[in-house]
Parts: structure tokens; C-alpha cells; sequence
């Protein structure tokens, strides 16, 4: 995997080791998890929010910020570096078109947009500006899966990578009793439904963990529990492989209950076998366990996925680190999920409504 070294493009105060940061969309995850892993990172200052509803910025607890509606008002903000897309998905490109020419680095929550040209768009638009890209996938830096990496060798040969990353998401899901807009079940701004929205992050991961990305791939799509828009799958099964001849294979789904088993990610080699079990997620926490050829539980630190991102991210613009995630290679995943969900065989059975 490409190492991307552009660490000081953007911004004017990168380079001297204190970024400013804005967030553009203040809905729930930027709220409950980009912000909290922002202040908590050294380097980081949270300077401005940008949002069209301006109760959503109301809700963002940083009294530092400055809080504005218009996108150019946001990117004019002093002291603006860096700036953290979470928008719906059919609006990363305008927001990061905009980021781009404004010279501001940009880390963009996953999928890169809704669709292919829109990506395509928005990884052109940062080559043009030569500014900083990065997709926002907070799992790689899951203390688990990053044990885990380090331990691979371990297996011998790699032959399998299973993931099981599952939820419940109902079309009047909220995450906090509040009025919210799920705009994760409308495939006109989330170009689908659970499959664009969790698949990407089993895909990135297996190629994070493994060396080498998945290079083909299958899948099947499911509308059987939720009453979602024609388009938007409630559950999908991908398989897969690498060039070297690993197989892959992922459940993701938005119809599996939250207090039942969801959650498995399991690396099969050789010589042994590595299962980590609630570790697919936003929050650190979880176990993994080392199978070879007695089950061992392997220990791991607690420190968030989300601050440990954004701290690599703030130190790529910086210019203390490099970042080791190339544009190019999400782009290159991003249209290979969608190529096979374009071509997708649905499932047969109808949907059955919510389980007794």
C-alpha cells in the first residue's frame, strides 16, 4: 500500500503544528464521535461548523467555533487547515470541490459519494488543488484490528477473511430521540441502503490487515424486514478475493437486532485462527481471541478509533507523518462495491416485516 506524503498541502497555519479543524454536516457521528476524538487530539483546534440547519450546529458542544450556514462564510474561517466532510453522501462532492479550491485539506467519511463519477470528482478535485485526501474509515485504527495486523504473520498462510457487520435500522431510526432525517435508507443521497453504508469498511479493513485490497467481487441484496424506497437494501452478502488468492466474504446488514450476535470479523490461516467480536464499530472495546491451535484471548489497548484517525490525520497536515491511505486506492474500492452492486442478483424471498 502506497504511502501518501502530502502532509503540509492546505491551510495556513499547517506546517506549524496546530491545525485547525471544521466540520462540514453536524449530524450524529460528527457530533458523538469526530468532534469528541477532535478535542481530544493534540495539534487539533476546532475552529468552525458548517451545517444548512443551524439546530444542528446548536448541538455540537464546542464553544470555540465559529457557526455559519454558508459554506464560503465556513472555508473563509481563520486559522482553517483541515476540514472533515460528514455530510450525506450525494453531498461530499460539493463540499469537497469547495474544501479543494479553498486549499484546505479534506477527510471525507465513507463512501468517498453516492455514486462513481461523484468520487472520481472529488479525488480529481484534491489532485487539481494538491491538498491532502483521505477517506474517513475509522476502523483501521480500531486498537484490535491493528493488534491484529501486527500479529498476522502468525497465521501462515492467510486462505480466508470472514466479516459479520450488522445492525438494526428501521426507516424511522433516530439516534437520540430527536427529529432526524435517516437519510442512510434514501438511495437517492446514500446511492443505497446497508451494503454502501458498511460494506466499505470490511473492504477497506481486509486490506489494511492483508497488504492487498479485495480485487473482485459479488454480491447478493436483501429488502426482507424494512419498509425502505425501492433501491435500499436492508441486508447483503459480498464475496470475494485478492490477487494472492485470498477469500473474502461479508454480511452486512441493517436488519439484525441490536442485542443479538452482529458484529464477528475472523481471519482464517494456515496456522491458527484470529476472531475479533465486537470490534466493527465506531467505539473501541470488543475482543480478540488467537486460536492457534488453543484459544487465547490476545490484549489490546482501549484508545478510540476516531481520535486515533483524526490524530494521524492532523499530523499528515501538519506535515509530521505521512498518510498511508492513497485516494486512489479508496476510489479504486469504492467503484469495485459498486460495480458488483450495480449487477447484484436480489434475493428471492419478500420482505416479511419486523420479526416477532
Amino acid at each position: 500500500m502506497t504511502t501518501v506524503d502530502r502532509g503540509s498541502a492546505g491551510g495556513g497555519s499547517a506546517g506549524r503544528g496546530s491545525i485547525g479543524w471544521g466540520i462540514a454536516g453536524c449530524g450524529w457521528v460528527a457530533r458523538d464521535h469526530a468532534l469528541p476524538g477532535l478535542l481530544a487530539t493534540d495539534g487539533a483546534r476546532v475552529v468552525a461548523l458548517h451545517d444548512r440547519d443551524p439546530a444542528a450546529m446548536a448541538r455540537m458542544p464546542v464553544e470555540t467555533a465559529t457557526r455559519s450556514t454558508d459554506l464560503a462564510e465556513f472555508l473563509a474561517t481563520p486559522g482553517l487547515d483541515a476540514v472533515y466532510v460528514a455530510s450525506p453522501n450525494h453531498a461530499h462532492r460539493p463540499l469537497v470541490e469547495a474544501a479543494a479550491a479553498a486549499g484546505k485539506a479534506v477527510l471525507c467519511e465513507k463512501p468517498l459519494a453516492a455514486d462513481v463519477p461523484d468520487a472520481e470528482a472529488v479525488v480529481a478535485a484534491c489532485e487539481r488543488a494538491g491538498v491532502l485526501l483521505g477517506t474517513a474509515f475509522d476502523q483501521r485504527f480500531h486498537p484490535a484490528h491493528v493488534r491484529l495486523r501486527a500479529l498476522l504473520p502468525r497465521l501462515g498462510t492467510v486462505t480466508a477473511v470472514r466479516i459479520v457487520y450488522c445492525c438494526w435500522l428501521p426507516a424511522d431510526w433516530t439516534p437520540d430521540g430527536l427529529p432526524h432525517d435517516n437519510w442512510r435508507v434514501d438511495p437517492a443521497r446514500a446511492g443505497g441502503g446497508a451494503a454502501i453504508d458498511l460494506a466499505p469498511h470490511g473492504l477497506d479493513l481486509v486490506g489494511v490487515l492483508l497488504g492487498e485490497d479485495v480485487s473482485t467481487l459479488h454480491a447478493v441484496l436483501q429488502q426482507r424486514v424494512h419498509d425502505y424506497p425501492a433501491g435500499a437494501d436492508d441486508g447483503a452478502l459480498l464475496a470475494g478475493s485478492t490477487p494472492g488468492g485470498v477469500l473474502v466474504s461479508l454480511h452486512v446488514a441493517y436488519n439484525t437486532p441490536d442485542e443479538l450476535p452482529r458484529r464477528r470479523l475472523e481471519v482464517v490461516g494456515t496456522a491458527g485462527h484470529a476472531v475479533a467480536v465486537d470490534t466493527m464499530g465506531q467505539t473501541a472495546g470488543g475482543s480478540l481471541t488467537w486460536s492457534a491451535p488453543e484459544p487465547t484471548d490476545v490484549p489490546f489497548g482501549d484508545g478510540d478509533p476516531f481520535a486515533a484517525q483524526l490524530a494521524a490525520f492532523t499530523a499528515a497536515v501538519a506535515g509530521r507523518a505521512p498518510w498511508p491511505y492513497p485516494a486512489a486506492r479508496d476510489l479504486g474500492l469504492h467503484r469495485l462495491l459498486l460495480d458488483a452492486l450495480g449487477s447484484a442478483a436480489p434475493a428471492s424471498a419478500p420482505r416479511t416485516g419486523v420479526p416477532s
